[in-house]
């Protein structure tokens, strides 16, 4: 899933340095220039083409329930393969704990995870037995709940969705 979100952002940022002029020279020219909220507005116009919504009424009751499903679908990646990315190195040696894996979490997914963060640092601090599984237990817990969030929230998107709607956005990651 993380992989999906990043080369989503990839191929985002690769389609933007022509716009407003900017960046013409390739490279890293214009990423500091990147606007979510702009990207957030690109996503949910491509949403409305591709579930061939052409009412602009029917839109405006379908977009906060395109929005909720996107934004829960984040925060249900918040913190899942993180290791890798986290640390930069295999285990083992003298991994420490640092702000630099937190930093890049916050690139992918937007939003911290403390459970994450919590069971990271319980892992990174070799932590007991007991404390692994406590933070383990309530890493698991936040990350049913956001899924069951997600969940809900498809199912009311998939309310408002015509049949070929749905097999639209089940095939574009909604539903």
């Amino acid at each position: 899933g993380a992989a999906v979100m990043l080369s989503m952002g990839a191929s985002q940022v690769v389609a933007q340095p022509n716009n407003g002029g900017q960046g013409g020279g390739g490279g890293r020219q214009g990423r500091g220039n990147f606007d979510p909220a702009q990207m957030q507005q690109r996503m949910m116009e491509r949403y409305k083409q591709v579930l061939e919504v052409t009412d602009d009424a029917e839109w405006k009751a379908m977009q906060p329930l395109v929005q909720k499903v996107m934004d829960l679908r984040r925060e249900s990646f918040s913190g899942r393969g993180r290791g890798i990315m986290a640390r930069g190195h295999r285990g083992g040696g003298n991994a420490q704990p640092s702000d630099q894996g937190q930093q890049r979490r916050g690139a992918v997914t937007g939003t911290p995870n403390p459970d994450a963060d919590a069971l990271q640092k319980a892992v990174d601090l070799k932590a007991s037995k007991a404390d692994l599984k406590t933070a383990m237990d309530k890493y698991a817990a936040a990350r049913k709940t956001k899924q069951a969030a997600l969940e809900q929230a498809q199912e009311e998107l998939r309310k408002v969705l015509t049949s070929r709607q749905e097999a639209i956005a089940m095939l574009n990651g909604l539903l």
